[in-house]
């Protein structure tokens, strides 16, 4: 009988995997803080769900650009350092937050400059711990160790925001978010410097370039099922992701509530997060899914289902369940989505996919939310989340039927 709970082996037999494992959940708490925090603080500036909608375009553009060129890098050069070096960047942004807030500067032009800046650091980053993995787990482990690390993801998204909207109402200050996401860069750093070199293979580029860049891309023509495996995230994120209506719903569905609107804005952020992590906690059966791309469908369409319930409640206790739903379909979602890629793609591509992966997976949500505020300011903030979980479906559905492939693929035998 298949396991009920997660597979712990992969923090066991790699002291490597599992100090970036645990560094990365202490330093996405302090970065979901930031997240709620720079929300707050744009939407207490303007008043505008448009405005916040706008932190999203800013954060899009260095995804696009630097994560392709991020992913050529960690191909290129040694992975580990170019996480470390990009860590240190993070602390830096997080140090520009936290001096800006402190003086009392109420400038957005510089929030939405120093979003933009931690998203290319991100974009740079993310591919080189991501690739990481593959060279520290076995193969046949990967999809345990990926819901680990979704499991670390989704802990700091359910407790970053928690914290943040805490915080903030209780000291009426977003500066405390950003102090403790300063603080938290210190594990990331560590994690970095104790990790042992993971120079490229053999097979990789040996320069840099912009040949890099385009022989990567060029490696994805044709590879029908790591594409779907980007389409239909590309499609849930763009079109049902209601993230950056959060503080909006705080104040005019759920302002007369006895819990401060900030307290409610942390607690739509993080709904989604408890979901995943409970998903992750019970994902023991996930192991043994061989029809992965299926798994993957199945788990957008139920993403849209559930964020179309959550438009029609005006319950916050049924909001933050459908929310948690939501969250637990995604997570199911993106361990398939990235056990996918890692198997069935060439270490010396690795990074340059996972750079392309980055782009959407963390782009998606970033459009998501400007597409999100700018229906929301036309039609209303019930008509932006129901037709964003509606479309979603009609989409996916779509897609499925014109890539039958992709539903019939074969984690035994993987296949880009």
């Amino acid at each position: 009988m298949p396991q009920l709970l997660a597979d712990l082996t992969p923090l066991r037999i790699s002291a490597d995997f599992r100090r970036l494992w645990s560094a990365l959940a202490v330093s996405n708490i302090g970065q979901q803080m930031t997240a709620v925090a720079v929300g707050i603080q744009v939407y207490a500036i303007t008043g505008s769900v448009l405005a916040v909608g706008v932190l999203g375009f800013c954060q899009l553009v260095p995804l696009i650009v630097f994560g392709l060129y991020g992913g050529a890098l960690s191909d290129t050069y040694d992975r580990r350092l170019v996480g470390l070096v990009t860590a240190a960047g993070l602390a830096a942004c997080a140090t520009v937050l936290m001096a800006q807030s402190l003086l009392g500067w109420s400038s957005v032009a510089l929030l939405y400059a120093v979003v933009a800046a931690q998203s290319a650091l991100f974009a740079v980053g993310n591919p080189a711990r991501s690739s990481i993995t593959p060279r520290l787990i076995p193969m046949d482990l990967l999809p345990a160790a990926n819901t680990l690390s979704m499991l670390s993801f989704s802990i700091g998204l359910t407790l970053g925001p928690l914290l943040g909207g805490l915080l903030i109402g209780a000291t009426g200050s977003v500066t405390v978010a950003y102090v403790a996401d300063l603080l938290a860069f210190s594990a990331t750093l560590y994690a970095m410097v104790r990790m042992r070199p993971i120079p490229p293979s053999k097979d990789a580029p040996q320069k840099f370039g912009h040949q890099s860049v385009k022989d990567g891309l060029n490696y994805l023509k044709g590879k029908r099922n790591v594409q779907m495996s980007f389409y239909v995230d590309i499609v849930a994120m763009v079109f049902g992701m209601p993230r950056a209506l959060f503080p909006a719903i705080a104040v005019v569905w759920f302002g007369d509530l006895s819990v401060t609107s900030a307290a409610v804005v942390g607690m739509l952020y993080a709904a989604p997060a408890v979901g995943a992590i409970i998903s992750s906690i019970f994902s023991g059966p996930l192991g043994h899914v061989r029809r992965q791309g299926l798994a993957v469908v199945v788990s957008v369409i139920g993403w849209g289902l559930a964020i179309t319930a959550f438009g029609l409640t005006r319950s916050l206790g049924w909001g933050l369940l459908f929310l948690a739903a939501a969250g637990a379909a995604d997570n199911v979602s993106a361990i398939f989505r990235t056990t996918i890629l890692q198997a069935a793609t060439p270490d010396a591509y690795r990074g340059r996919l996972q750079g392309i992966f980055t782009v959407v997976v963390a782009g998606g949500p970033r459009l998501g939310d400007v597409e999100a505020g700018l229906v929301a300011a036309l039609a209303g903030l019930g008509f932006s989340v129901v037709s964003g979980g509606l479309v979603c479906i009609a989409l996916t559905l779509v897609l499925a039927a014109g890539a039958p492939s992709f539903l019939r693929y074969d984690s035994r035998h993987p296949t880009p």
